[in-house]
């Protein structure tokens, strides 16, 4: 049955562990993951659905410290055979590794938290499902060409080594990401959610299209530094910079992250936790150690970076449960970043986040009404597609809204120096209203310095869930209000 995807991992990593006792004798030491991964997308062109892929495997990670020496495999063989070829690679290469002397050693039995519900009907979803959110989102935009895609994904993964620690979870996700354009135009919406019904095709097109058909005709400006709200599709690319280059153990250790634990190197309005279990998460990591809540910035103050086992002991504080099977090239990183102000004055306990200079404030004529989430909302009009950055942009007398970043590239890893281009609409602001479009900018900016102290000018209440390119890692991300962005010519230029 499909709910007994867990057990049957947890059975296959049990045989593995298993097999390296035997072959390599009781001294050895072994970790295994398995996991297997249902992944299915719909993509679309010229507002046709134009392909269905799906694919379905089981995947096996490996490895093993033996005579004081370290190694990893994998496979997608899951026969015996296929199993015993894995242990005796996985052991040929150990033999001629180097001595690893800062093995940090196996996780220890432990508990790990329960996994996060998850919904059957998306991880076993139907082309014809996801298909009818690609018909939804192309009549919404009334005409316009939309292309982009729906996909659906479900993991089913078990962990077990050699110390007699095991976990396993379950995990289902959708996201969509469409496009709208006209003239020359384009306009984005981007959701990640944990169930398929989740997702409204309908009030996504009516954004991407709203935001199109308000970026025609887009005029010149000069590169400057101004003040700018960025949307959330925007936001989520500071967030995947920070977590990649910044909250990084790795990179922390050897002196490449901007990061600095116990100083206020951001703005007080800004809070960042790395949270995998508030959404669809597995509960640990490929080390077998539970998955929770970390706090990376506390109110501007950065409090901890990422770490593995390894890392974690040359630091001196432990995993974070940050191990991935890429951690040993790139570092251990968080992947399911929550940037959030303080709460509203009055609003305690309320989900959403502040939203400073601004808040209540009225929208201009034509700024659309609601956040275009909800079935039945009225059809956004104008760049200004959820009352959140509506807000902020209210309280900006003259700068830039920018829907999203992208083509972006490090050009100083210490202090997070990024150029990168706009895309999918920018507008002029002048008294709290969008004007007119503008052409896109290339920019060059420290993303830390942007955010920090005395820069953020208002963090929207609410935050989207953004989906990354990567199957379980996601960015919810509020828009954000910042003092100066450095914009230094033309997206040609």
């Amino acid at each position: 049955m499909r709910q007994d995807g867990g057990r049957d991992v947890l059975g296959l990593a049990d045989q593995v562990v298993d097999l390296v006792r035997r072959l390599a004798g009781p001294r050895a030491e072994a970790e295994v993951v398995v996991t297997r991964a249902d992944l299915a997308l719909t993509r679309f062109a010229n507002s046709f659905v134009h392909q269905n892929v799906a694919e379905s495997g089981v995947s096996v990670r490996l490895r093993v410290h033996a005579e004081g020496r370290t190694a990893a495999g994998g496979g997608s063989v899951v026969t015996p055979d296929g199993l015993a070829a894995l242990v005796e690679r996985a052991l040929a290469a150990a033999r001629l590794c180097p001595p690893d002397p800062a093995w940090p050693g196996l996780t220890p039995r432990s508990p790990v938290p329960a996994a996060p519900a998850w919904d059957e009907a998306t991880a076993f979803a139907e082309p014809g499902e996801r298909a009818e959110r690609v018909r939804a989102f192309v009549d919404a935009v009334g005409g316009l060409e939309a292309a982009g895609y729906c996909r659906t994904g479900y993991r089913a993964a078990a962990f077990a080594n050699s110390t007699g620690h095991s976990a396993q979870g379950v995990a289902a996700e959708a996201a969509m990401d469409g496009i709208a354009r006209t003239g020359g135009a384009d306009g984005v919406a981007r959701l990640h959610v944990d169930r398929l019904a989740d997702l409204d095709g309908a009030a996504l097109g009516a954004r991407a299209a709203a935001k199109a058909r308000a970026a025609v005709d887009p005029v010149e400006l000069p590169p400057g530094r101004y003040e700018v709200v960025l949307e959330p599709a925007a936001v989520a690319d500071l967030l995947h910079n920070f977590a990649l280059w910044g909250f990084n153990g790795k990179r922390h250790a050897e002196r490449q992250s901007f990061a600095e634990p116990g100083v206020a190197q951001f703005d007080p309005a800004v809070t960042l936790v790395d949270d995998p279990l508030a959404g669809s998460g597995l509960p640990f990591d490929v080390e077998g150690t539970g998955r929770r809540a970390l706090t990376l910035v506390d109110a501007g103050t950065t409090v901890a970076v990422a770490h593995d086992r390894r890392s974690g002991a040359a630091a001196g504080v432990g995993s974070t449960g940050h191990a991935s099977p890429d951690a040993a090239t790139f570092g251990p990183m968080p992947v399911n970043l929550r940037l959030s102000g303080p709460a509203p004055a009055g609003d305690a306990g309320a989900p959403a986040h502040a939203s400073a200079g601004g808040h209540g404030a009225q929208h201009a004529a034509g700024a659309g009404h609601g956040d275009g989430a909800q079935h039945g909302s009225p059809a956004p009009a104008g760049p200004l597609v959820d009352d959140s950055t509506a807000d902020l942009v209210a309280g900006m007398e003259r700068g830039l809204l920018v829907s999203d970043l992208w083509y972006t590239r490090v050009l100083d890893t210490k202090s997070l120096v990024i150029t990168g281009l706009t895309r999918n609409g920018v507008w002029l602001v002048e008294g709290g209203v969008p004007v007119r479009a503008v052409q896109n900018f290339r920019f060059t900016e420290s993303y830390p310095r942007a955010l920090g102290p005395g820069a953020v000018l208002g963090i929207g209440r609410r935050a989207v869930r953004q989906p990354d390119r990567f199957d379980g890692v996601w960015w919810d991300a509020p828009a954000l209000r910042l003092a100066a962005w450095n914009f230094t010519g033309g997206a040609s230029g």
